[in-house]
């Protein structure tokens, strides 16, 4: 750290007179507003220290990630020299990089100076269950260290900052100017969606349900998870051309459960032309409001009365991860100038759209189902 420059004159602080020295804080119990002078408390000032320092444990990870570190470390503990020339890398500045993980709890340090796996090091595994090295490289993309320095400009403006930086909208620049980031994002919404769709299939109360609408539902992967939960189910998958294009190979021609499931193009926001008993609309009810009340009506005017809907979101409130979701809320307004819902916001649009709401439930740590049913 750089000490203070000089005085401006030859004295020092001793040699001035009472009238050019500053008064001291410490001899003043008030300050100039009248407040009185407190000595910042120790933990409040590191944990700041630590907030601003906060790229440097995505960073951490992202190179972790591209490194392929956690899956060259096996289940016994091996030395920093040994992991070094798996990843082809220099030993030392790999033991710093994992000295900063392991402080966040990324691998973990043996008493011999050897390193270990940890419960989160290996989720960084591209064979574990539940893995997140694509969602990990995804979050931390060349592009979002682009971004997030214009966080400012988004909150005063309220609107996404990502044409102005790159010229382009955020989607259109990942299909022509994407290249390997566009292919990350893909890989990490798929596992994203896959856990997710494990996560509703465990919590979906089927009763009384024979056929299924998966509103948006992307590549179909939580209708397909809902779909093997019983074998009288039927369901739809509805969203656009170029995302069905891609869906899940078991609802496809041929598919395991293709004889049970249809997949329909087309824009919820337009038109919903699926009749269901459950409607499932999961994580696409944060663009405008403008756009969800759209969705929400095409919804009521298809279904039957009595028809249930189920909406899973993640909330910026009420959440056991409110770390994660707030952030997650502000890559949307960076991206594309979306927003996360408050159990709140999101009930009141529920409502003025003509359904009944009934219970508001966690799914996992992260997603919140919203119960409702279609009165007409």
């Amino acid at each position: 750290m750089t000490t203070a420059p000089p005085a401006p004159d030859d004295r020092t602080s001793d040699d001035r007179t009472s009238d050019d020295r500053a008064p001291d804080r410490a001899d003043d119990p008030r300050t100039a507003d009248g407040d009185r002078a407190r000595t910042p408390d120790p933990g409040a000032s590191m944990r700041l220290r630590e907030i601003v320092f906060g790229a440097a444990p995505a960073a951490a990870v992202r190179a972790a990630a591209g490194l392929g570190l956690a899956d060259a470390l096996g289940d016994a503990p091996a030395a920093a020299e040994d992991l070094a020339r798996a990843v082809g890398a220099q030993p030392g500045p790999l033991r710093r990089l994992l000295l900063a993980l392991a402080s966040h709890g990324l691998f973990a340090e043996t008493d011999d100076g050897r390193w270990a796996h940890t419960e989160m090091s290996r989720l960084l595994r591209q064979d574990a269950q539940g893995s997140l090295r694509d969602i990990a490289l995804w979050c931390t993309e060349p592009w979002t260290w682009q971004v997030w320095p214009r966080l400012e400009d988004a909150v005063r403006s309220g609107r996404a900052v990502f044409p102005d930086a790159f010229g382009k909208g955020f989607f259109d620049y990942l299909h022509t100017d994407g290249g390997e980031s566009a292919r990350v994002f893909d890989r990490a919404m798929t596992a994203s969606s896959r856990q997710a769709a494990a996560d509703l299939a465990g919590y979906a109360d089927l009763t009384g349900v024979a056929s299924i609408a998966d509103i948006g539902g992307g590549q179909g992967l939580a209708l397909a998870a809902l779909l093997e939960t019983r074998p009288d189910l039927r369901g739809t998958l509805l969203d656009l051309p170029a995302v069905v294009a891609g869906c899940d190979p078991r609802l496809r021609e041929g598919g395991a459960l293709a004889d049970r499931a249809t997949v329909v193009a087309g824009d919820c926001r337009q038109s919903v032309p699926v009749a269901a008993d459950l409607y499932v609309i999961k994580n696409i009810l944060e663009w405008d409001d403008a756009s969800t009340r759209a969705t929400l009506a095409n919804v009521v005017a298809a279904a039957e009365p009595g028809a249930r809907v189920l909406v899973i979101e993640n909330l910026v409130d009420d959440s056991p991860s409110m770390r994660f979701t707030t952030a997650m809320d502000l890559l949307l307004l960076l991206n594309v100038g979306g927003a996360k819902h408050t159990r709140r916001s999101l009930s009141a649009l529920i409502t003025e759209a003509g359904l009944r709401l009934g219970e508001v439930r966690p799914v996992n740590r992260h997603l919140h189902a919203f119960e409702a049913v279609v009165v007409k």
